[in-house]
C-alpha cells in the first residue's frame, strides 16, 4: 500500500515529537539533578566545614591543655606562648562553629553548654596557670585534683564528637544522594538515547520508503510527459498557495500573540489600579512596561515583510515613549531624551533588549532623583567591530556598589538574563554625577 504524504508527515512530526520531549526530559533531569549536585556540594562543603571547626576546636583545647599542664609541670614560661595561641585559636574556632550551626535548631541548646564549659574549662586552666606565676604551688596542684578540668574536657570532647558524628552523617548522605543522581542520570541518558535512536530509526525508514515511493512516481510522470507540464503548473500553484497561507498564517500569529500581550497588560493595568498599596503598583506598572516591550515587537512583526529582523529604530522609540508616558502618568518627575541610530536586530534579540532598556529606564525614573526632576539619556549606535552599544545615563544621585538594592533587584536581574541572552556585556561606567549603564551587543543578522 502506498505512503501518502500526509501520512508521512504526520508520522514524521510524531516521532520527532517523541523524540522531542525525550530530549526534553533528558535535560530536564540532568538540570534537576545538577541543581541537586548543587545543593549536595553545599551541604558537603558546610559539613566539611563544620567538622573541620570541630576538630580544630578539640584540638585547640587539648594543645592549651597540655601547655598549661606543662608549665604547671615545669614552671617553664616558654610553655605560655602556645598556651595563649591555643587559647585564642580555641575562641576562633568556637566562633566560626557557632556560625555554621546557626540555622540548625537542635543544636542550640549544646553550643550554649559547649561555650559554658569552653569558659569554665578556660578559666580552670587559667586560674592554675595565675597560681602557679604567682608561686602559689598548693593552689595550683589543689586546682588540678579536683579534676573538675578533666571533667568539662570529657564533656566538650561528648558534644564535639557528637557533632563530628552529625557531620560525618551528612557527608555520607550527601554522597549516597550523589551516587543515587548519577545512578538516575545514566539510565535517564541510556533509555532517552535508545528512544532517540528508535526515533531516527523510524524516520529514517518512513523517509527511505517515501522517497522509494517517490521515485517510482517519478518514472510514472517521465511515462506521462503529456501531461507533466500541467502538473508541475498545478503543483507550482499549490506550493505558491502554501507559502500564501504560511505567510498570512505567521503574520495572523503575530497578530494574535500582540492582541493577547496587549490584553494581558490591560489587565495588569486594571488589577494596578485596584490596588491600594503602592509598592505592589509599582510592581505590576514594571511588569506592565515589559510587556508592552515584547508586545511591541509583534506588533510590528504581523505588519512587516520580514518577521526575522525588527527595526530597532521604530521599535524601541515606541517602546521608550509608551514608557515615558506610564512613568509619567506614575508621578516621575524626569524627563526621557534619546538617540537611536536605524539598525536592524533578529527579532529574539530586539525583545532581550527591549526588555533591558525598560528595566535600566525604569530604575533611572524610580532612583536617580528621588528630590527633583531630572534627564534620562537613552543612545544606540553601531561600532566598527559589528557591534552595537547602548548607553543609558542620568546626572541623578549615582550608584553605590556597596549600598543595598533600593527594590527587590529583580530588574537588575532580568538586564543581566537579558544581556545573557544577546551575548552582550554590561557594565557601569564611571561618572562625576550619575550612573551610566552600557551594554555592547553583537548585531547578527538573522539567519
Amino acid at each position: 500500500m502506498p505512503i501518502s504524504s500526509r501520512f508521512v508527515v504526520r508520522s514524521t512530526i510524531l516521532l520527532l515529537g517523541v523524540g522531542f520531549l525525550t530530549l526534553l526530559g533528558i535535560v530536564a533531569t540532568t538540570i534537576w539533578l545538577s541543581e541537586r549536585a548543587q545543593y549536595s556540594f553545599s551541604e558537603v562543603v558546610e559539613a566539611r566545614e563544620t567538622r573541620g571547626a570541630s576538630v580544630e576546636l578539640r584540638t585547640a583545647l587539648q594543645t592549651a591543655e597540655s601547655s598549661q599542664r606543662g608549665y604547671l609541670a615545669t614552671g617553664n614560661e616558654i610553655y605560655l606562648a602556645p598556651y595563649a595561641t591555643a587559647k585564642a585559636q580555641t575562641m576562633r574556632h568556637f566562633s566560626t562553629l557557632k556560625r555554621l550551626l546557626a540555622n540548625e535548631a537542635s543544636f542550640t541548646v549544646l553550643l550554649d553548654r559547649l561555650e559554658a564549659v569552653i569558659g569554665q574549662k578556660l578559666k580552670e586552666m587559667d586560674d592554675a596557670v595565675a597560681f602557679k606565676s604567682a608561686l602559689r604551688e598548693r593552689d595550683a596542684l589543689a586546682v588540678l585534683q579536683t579534676n573538675r578540668g578533666k571533667a568539662l574536657m570529657d564533656e566538650a570532647n561528648l558534644f564535639l564528637s557528637g557533632i563530628i558524628r552529625r557531620t560525618d552523617d551528612r557527608l555520607t548522605a550527601a554522597v549516597v544522594e550523589q551516587r543515587a543522581n548519577a545512578a538516575w542520570l545514566r539510565w535517564v541518558t541510556v533509555l532517552g538515547g535508545l528512544v532517540i535512536v528508535l526515533v531516527v530509526g523510524g524516520v529514517t525508514i518512513l523517509t527511505l520508503q517515501y522517497a522509494r515511493e517517490v521515485v517510482q512516481a517519478r518514472d510514472e510522470v517521465h511515462a506521462l510527459n503529456a501531461s507533466l507540464e500541467e502538473r508541475v503548473k498545478i503543483r507550482t500553484a499549490d506550493l505558491a498557495l502554501a507559502r500564501d497561507r504560511a505567510e498570512m498564517l505567521v503574520q495572523e500569529v503575530n497578530h494574535r500573540v500582540a492582541n493577547s500581550l496587549a490584553m494581558v497588560s490591560s489587565m495588569v493595568q486594571l488589577q494596578a489600579r485596584a490596588l491600594t498599596d503602592q509598592a505592589a503598583k509599582d510592581v505590576l506598572s514594571e511588569t506592565q512596561a515589559r510587556i508592552y516591550a515584547i508586545a511591541s515587537v509583534h506588533k510590528r512583526l504581523y505588519t512587516s515583510k520580514d518577521v526575522r529582523v525588527v527595526d530597532l529604530d521604530a521599535y524601541l522609540a515606541a517602546v521608550l515613549d509608551q514608557l515615558a508616558v506610564t512613568l509619567k502618568n506614575e508621578g516621575g518627575g524626569a524627563s526621557l531624551r534619546y538617540t537611536i541610530e536605524p539598525l536592524k536586530m533578529p527579532t529574539d534579540r530586539s525583545i532581550n533588549l527591549g526588555v533591558a532598556i525598560t528595566e535600566l529606564v525604569t530604575n533611572a525614573f524610580k532612583y536617580a532623583y528621588p528630590d527633583g526632576n531630572g534627564e534620562v539619556r537613552v543612545k544606540l549606535a553601531s561600532l566598527k567591530n559589528g557591534s552595537a552599544e547602548l548607553i543609558v545615563e542620568d546626572d541623578g544621585i549615582g550608584r553605590n556598589e556597596n549600598a543595598l538594592a533600593k527594590g527587590t533587584g529583580l530588574g537588575t536581574r532580568i538586564v543581566h538574563a537579558m544581556a545573557s541572552n544577546m551575548e552582550a556585556k554590561i557594565e557601569y561606567l564611571e561618572r562625576a554625577r550619575g550612573t551610566a549603564a552600557r551594554i555592547v551587543f553583537p548585531l547578527k543578522e538573522a539567519a
